[in-house]
């Protein structure tokens, strides 16, 4: 798919002595200064009329024509999957993505995945790196996400996460019993052993957590938890590293233990939940045409509602026995 997209501009006269690839970046924010220098090299940027080098200066006062050529950015396939869609504009998308899907073609996941639902539904997003998708979910964590439908709404929300202004709230179910709402402040890069896994590490990047307890059952916790950056497995590792790791949890939770004092049922139900109890509740950012901010919320899935109500009967029963 080509699409062909012409913007105008004229370069103020106070940025005469400015190299072009600058001036470009602040004439037309709302794209990426690698993408302009791409378009820039390419020959599709017009200054006066001619082709220009990055490094050229300006004299201020010329006009600015940009050939936009938006082009297949990737081989995926289209595919009819069916996406639960919380918000639609022409800029973006919101999405409550179930879990057992994944968010993006990998190794052993080339198709069935979010990003080829995307590219059945909204056929222009072929011309968006990644189908727009800005951030994303592990496949068996369920919640919200937002996926950009033009090249600057992409540009502008990429911003605001690196700028950790995102608004991501989660629903957790940890195993243990915790005592109050905290913190924790500890860098996340890959397990040295294990590539497939994450691991606090000192040579890691940055990572921020903040939960606060929502309820508490005999042996479990429900949490809301907040990310102030997102990295991969982010919520997992920091629980885990804490000792109350997500239940269910098949990668971070280590091996499944019988609770003391336990029915047949209890135990059954706990055994059968197969993936993280993690549920990204509600998702809030500045919309990248209207500036306001806008927010969404979606309730657990039927699995983790279902969770819950097992570990309340089970703190009712063991409290009514005692």
């Amino acid at each position: 798919m080509n699409e062909t997209e012409i913007i105008e501009g004229t370069i103020p006269d106070e940025w005469a002595g400015e190299r072009v690839d600058q001036a470009l970046a602040k004439l037309f924010p709302e794209y990426s200064r690698s993408r302009l220098q791409s378009w820039l090299k390419d020959g599709q940027i017009f200054v006066n009329g001619q082709v220009k080098r990055a490094k050229d200066k300006v004299l201020g006062g010329e006009q600015v024509k940009v050939h936009v050529v938006l082009s297949s950015e990737n081989s995926w396939e289209a595919e009819e999957i069916p996406l639960n869609i919380v918000y639609e504009d022409e800029q973006l998308l919101v999405i409550n993505k179930s879990a057992g899907m994944v968010v993006h073609p990998a190794v052993g996941n080339f198709s069935g995945t979010m990003l080829n639902a995307l590219l059945h539904y909204a056929p222009e997003l072929e011309a968006i790196p990644r189908a727009g998708i800005v951030h994303r979910l592990d496949k068996e964590t369920s919640g919200l996400l937002v996926v950009a439908r033009t090249l600057q709404a992409q540009k502008l929300l990429v911003e605001q996460l690196q700028a950790r202004s995102f608004l991501r709230e989660y629903d957790a179910i940890v195993n243990g019993l915790v005592t109050a709402g905290s913190t924790i402040k500890q860098p996340i890069g890959r397990h040295p052993v294990n590539r497939k896994r994450m691991a606090i590490n000192s040579n890691g990047k940055a990572a921020i957590t903040h939960y606060r307890v929502n309820e508490r059952f005999r042996l479990h916790t429900k949490l809301t938890v907040k990310l102030e950056t997102g990295r991969t497995h982010q919520i997992r590792v920091h629980m885990a590293y804490v000792n109350h790791p997500l239940l269910g949890d098949p990668v971070y939770g280590g091996r499944f233990k019988i609770p003391p004092a336990s029915n047949e049922a209890f135990v059954n139900a706990l055994r059968n939940f197969k993936r993280q109890a993690l549920h990204a509740r509600h998702l809030g950012l500045i919309h990248p045409v209207t500036k306001e901010f806008v927010e969404w919320s979606v309730s657990v899935p039927k699995d983790m509602s279902d969770l819950e109500e097992v570990l309340r009967l089970d703190f009712k029963q063991q409290t009514k026995d005692s």
